[in-house]
């Protein structure tokens, strides 16, 4: 893929794994909260992992998925403030921070677009500070639909208006991108180094970069190649 920075509007972001770390959200849901579930519940740590992990698929690619709430209620645990105790693995990728500063100088359209819940947000970015680089932050539990569903990007447009043949999406996950995809947002990227405890893969399906520091252009260029 080439790309002429100097044919795209709107740049929209995910979160975990795409800007931020993923390891915090493994660690968390993989690890602490079936410890903390096994602790209260009086059991091993390795019942409650083969218990979670199977409520956990049970939700995937819906809502609930990131709800805080809602998995408070259903493992009677108080899951943001168990995801407190371990803030200190909320860590923002390499690159980022120049990658926003690059878009803003050039006068590019910045939001954040995520599934993840208000309590989720409010943490990590009181956490990382990254914020105010963002136009805006649009969570899924706004528009009523995961990014999983292809209608998700249309109804995006009660939010945020873009072209989508001038925008580009840099996410992790190859589902999100399949449908973005659907939906004729132009430029996809995939992320592949979304946790600093994975070795990186390229997709078989999506221009794929490891850093964002791959879509800043050499001084004079408005061109980037992938």
């Amino acid at each position: 893929m080439i790309i002429d920075w100097n044919n795209i509007d709107t740049v929209l972001l995910d979160m975990d794994g795409t800007i931020l770390d993923r390891h915090f959200d493994d660690h968390f849901w993989l690890e602490h909260a079936p410890k903390r579930w096994a602790e209260r519940n009086h059991t091993t740590v390795e019942y409650a992992k083969e218990h979670l992990y199977d409520l956990f698929r049970s939700q995937e690619n819906t809502l609930n998925w990131t709800d805080l709430d809602y998995w408070s209620d259903r493992l009677k645990l108080d899951i943001p403030v168990l995801k407190q105790e371990i803030e200190h693995l909320i860590a923002v990728h390499p690159y980022v921070t120049e990658f926003l500063l690059f878009l803003k100088h050039n006068g590019k359209k910045i939001w954040l677009v995520t599934n993840a819940h208000s309590k989720t947000l409010d943490l990590k970015m009181k956490r990382t500070r990254i914020g105010p680089y963002f136009d805006g932050i649009i969570s899924a539990h706004q528009v009523g639909l995961p990014k999983e569903d292809v209608r998700f990007w249309g109804k995006l447009q009660e939010f945020i208006s873009y072209d989508p043949e001038r925008t580009m999406l840099g996410e992790d996950s190859e589902t999100n991108l399949k449908t973005a995809q659907q939906y004729s947002i132009r430029y996809l990227l995939y992320i592949s180094r979304y946790s600093s405890k994975i070795e990186p893969r390229q997709s078989d399906h999506f221009p794929t970069i490891d850093y964002f520091n791959r879509l800043i252009p050499e001084k004079g260029s408005r061109l980037v190649t992938i």
